[in-house]
């Protein structure tokens, strides 16, 4: 990649205290986040969080009731859109049907770098474009694309103008299994080939694990919890955040001393658990193993292979383990020759866990 595709220093992005209400919903309320320079940060929640709010905030496409954005440490919250300096790929890759893939990476560079000549733009469109693995392809129209391909001419044209951040709203959410997962390499490869600081906006979890340095979960326009993917799954901060990141079994118990027992086992809980008293631990499926046992008391009701794992559903009730299957995640020797009916023994590994208070 030339120089000039490096010419800018990353870029940091605060977000201070945004507030922003339709009628009686706070789409944001108090939303805090700073993002370092270079860094890749996805939101991830459920529909109607606040993450695309955050996003469209961020870019300046949504007025804010109170709060501020900087760059920098600059205070860009009266800014337009177009003097933001910002990137954007959004789900539909918005592409011009008449201009070849060339042209719709140029595109923006025509309107915002005057001082570049006709050479000099097509000479940076077809930089991007081998970035994105498309130099072959810059005489084709976006009819003549694949739904992929279409989406990295977008990203190509989005990183063109060297803006500050790159902002990503669902961009890989049109597109099948496969191609989304091999798009979502790519998407990161790049970013940290060019140190663009992004927010990435998706509801997928893995595609938020995957690709981000830090993973922020929203919910009711609030950030639950803003941490590395792997910390967010082990150490969640809130009930919400286990169950929303990943899967989770809970099983009944009470806490004293800061454990729990579950299962003849006693497992220590995390930091904003339930201090003391009954208590619903959260269980991930690594956490279990399932043993066959003609004297168990628990039993398989459900058996999926899933590849190089298999999950496997118990029913453990007789175990005091609460109504609910316990869901194990095995590796397929662990698994092997287990069936639906058979009688197991279920043992809980000694990890932490979070423990929420008992519902209702």
């Amino acid at each position: 990649m030339s120089e000039a595709l490096r010419e800018r220093t990353a870029t940091t992005v605060e977000l201070v205290d945004l507030r922003r209400s339709f009628g009686s919903v706070a789409a944001l309320d108090g939303l805090t986040m700073t993002m370092a320079p270079g860094e890749l940060v996805a939101l991830l929640g459920p529909s109607g969080c606040g993450k695309t709010t955050a996003l469209r905030a961020l870019a300046g496409l949504q007025d804010l009731d109170s709060g501020s954005v900087k760059i920098d440490g600059v205070d860009i919250t009266s800014l337009p859109p177009n003097r933001r300096d910002m990137g954007m790929v959004f789900q539909a890759y918005s592409l011009f049907p008449h201009l070849s893939a060339l042209e719709n990476v140029g595109y923006g560079l025509k309107l915002k770098s005057r001082r570049l000549s006709s050479g000099q733009r097509r000479t940076r469109a077809g930089e991007l474009l081998e970035l994105v693995g498309l130099g072959s392809h810059a005489s084709h129209y976006p009819h003549q694309l694949s739904g992929g391909q279409q989406q990295r001419v977008a990203l190509a044209r989005a990183l063109a103008v060297s803006p500050k951040v790159l902002l990503l709203d669902e961009p890989l959410s049109a597109l099948d299994a496969k191609v989304r997962g091999q798009l979502r390499d790519e998407i990161r490869r790049i970013q940290l080939e060019t140190g663009t600081t992004t927010l990435f906006v998706t509801h997928d979890q893995e595609e938020a694990l995957s690709v981000a340095d830090r993973v922020g979960v929203m919910r009711s326009g609030q950030l639950e919890q803003l941490a590395q993917p792997a910390a967010l799954y082990d150490t969640p901060a809130t009930a919400f955040v286990a169950e929303f990141v990943g899967l989770t079994s809970p099983v009944p118990g009470v806490v004293e001393n800061g454990s729990i027992e579950l299962l003849d086992t006693r497992v220590p809980v995390l930091p904003g658990s339930v201090t003391s008293g009954a208590a619903e631990a959260l269980l991930r499926p690594e956490a279990l193993s399932v043993v066959p046992d003609d004297a168990g008391l628990a039993s398989v009701l459900t058996v999926s292979f899933l590849g190089s794992s298999t999950r496997v559903g118990v029913d453990a009730s007789a175990l005091g383990a609460g109504s609910k299957p316990l869901m194990a995640q095995l590796d397929r020797d662990a698994s092997a020759g287990l069936t639906v009916g058979q009688q197991v023994r279920v043992v809980v590994a000694p990890s932490p866990v979070f423990a929420r208070p008992v519902a209702g």
